[in-house]
């Protein structure tokens, strides 16, 4: 009886094999038909757009930050004393040479000094140096030459408004400032 069962339990087999079985192939390929997917976008971009038009409105827009310019009405504050007058001459390579009085017969020997804090002592020395003196205020005279970059002129006048300069003045370089920036290298 038990080789009976198994004798059923083996055609079963095959009669459920048989029924989960795929046809034998023919050697003809049927064409199937792909469709593309599509996909509408149209909601995204009206969702985007909503998005970028509420951001615009509700951000705070920067504003531009300005030094305030002085500038003279009459030739009333009359002239400056050499004493109290910085050249400072832009040259290349984020370096400057400044010196004391004018550039045909400077007071001091030019000093070359970089961009931010060696530029900045020689200020702020130079500033305390004129008030104990005079009781007045450094008038700085800025010269930049052709191979300085504007970034070094605004980092100047930075460092003249950190150092609370009265006055300054921004001048065409004089032939001896181009040789005080050649000697160093600078121009």
């Amino acid at each position: 009886m038990r080789a009976a069962g198994n004798q059923l339990f083996n055609l079963k087999l095959i009669i459920m094999a048989e029924l989960n079985s795929t046809p034998e192939k023919s050697g003809r390929r049927r064409a199937t038909r792909r469709i593309p997917a599509r996909v509408d976008l149209t909601a995204m971009v009206d969702l985007a757009f909503l998005l970028i038009t509420f951001f615009m409105l509700t951000t705070v827009l920067t504003k531009p930050r300005v030094m305030p310019l002085a500038m003279p009405v009459g030739n009333d504050a009359g002239p400056v004393p050499e004493t109290g007058t910085m050249t400072v001459c832009l040259g290349k390579s984020n370096q400057a040479v400044w010196y004391m009085g004018m550039a045909a017969k400077p007071l001091t020997t030019p000093a070359q000094a970089k961009y931010g804090k060696e530029l900045a002592a020689a200020i702020a020395a130079k500033v305390s140096e004129v008030y104990k003196r005079t009781g007045k205020g450094l008038f700085v005279i800025i010269k930049p030459s052709d191979h300085s970059v504007y970034n070094n002129l605004v980092e100047t006048i930075d460092e003249l408004h950190n150092e609370r300069v009265p006055s300054y003045a921004i001048a065409k370089i004089a032939p001896e400032d181009v040789g005080f920036l050649k000697n160093r290298g600078l121009y």
